[in-house]
């Protein structure tokens, strides 16, 4: 009597024995895998990165009296020094318009929070190809174990033989389709729901870097204001010059 074969119920010779179509879902989830911690490793630092930069800017902010002092503060570069420039740049060509204090803040406001909802997506950039590994992963584990079976009850009806040893391993290879879709599928969601609730705190930083750059613009306004009460010649975004 012939010994049969042993059987490799290892997830590697469970591969090795898998149909190319199933092999082939394989190794589609196995790279989403990968890709899952690769962007969960990127996007980590960046959020780290991102995060002391925007406090090293919210305390740079803080520290200035005036919008000059603001954006020599933050001459390294980031958001912060875009929200100032943003508003030096309004506030320039504003010049030639009189006493329009109002709609220069709004004309501000608008430009910052166009350039902060950028920043937002910016941060968000990458995390949509978790929420579709997430989405997909498991359907598509599905996908490659229904093949199997078929190819496998195919199989068992074409030796016509219904043994546990002969059904065992087909189904085994199947279900191993299943079980990766799950092991890319679970880290995908849990990282998408980390990164989001990281972004949305950069969000909140780059929020409080608006108000800043606002009160800033508020309080140069106000000391022109103040000037020109006094009965000094000054418009709308210029520098007031000591001495006048």
């Amino acid at each position: 009597m012939t010994d049969l074969a042993p059987i490799a119920f290892s997830p590697w010779g469970m591969f090795l024995g898998a149909g190319p179509v199933v092999r082939s879902v394989m190794i589609l989830l196995v790279v989403a895998s990968v890709l899952t911690w690769t962007i969960f490793i990127a996007k980590s630092v960046e959020f780290l990165r991102v995060r002391s930069r925007l406090h090293k800017a919210e305390q740079a902010l803080e520290q200035a009296s005036t919008l000059d002092l603001g954006a020599a503060d933050t001459r390294h570069g980031g958001i912060a020094h875009v929200f100032v420039m943003a508003a030096e740049t309004e506030r320039r060509r504003s010049q030639d318009i009189p006493d329009d204090s109002e709609g220069l803040k709004e004309r501000i406001v608008l430009h910052l929070e166009r350039l902060e909802a950028a920043e937002g997506r910016r941060l968000m950039r990458g995390t949509g190809l978790l929420a579709t590994i997430g989405a997909t992963s498991p359907f598509i584990g599905l996908f490659g174990t229904v093949w199997g079976i078929m190819t496998s009850f195919t199989g068992i009806a074409a030796s016509k033989a219904t043994t546990l040893a002969v059904v065992a391993p087909g189904i085994a290879e199947a279900l191993l389709a299943t079980a990766l879709g799950l092991v890319a599928a679970i880290p995908a969601v849990v990282i998408y729901n980390h990164l989001a609730r990281q972004s949305a705190a950069c969000r909140a930083q780059v929020s409080d870097l608006t108000a800043l750059v606002m009160r800033l613009v508020s309080r140069d306004l106000g000391r022109m204001q103040a000037l020109a009460s006094s009965g000094q010649v000054v418009r709308l975004g210029t520098r007031p010059m000591v001495g006048e």
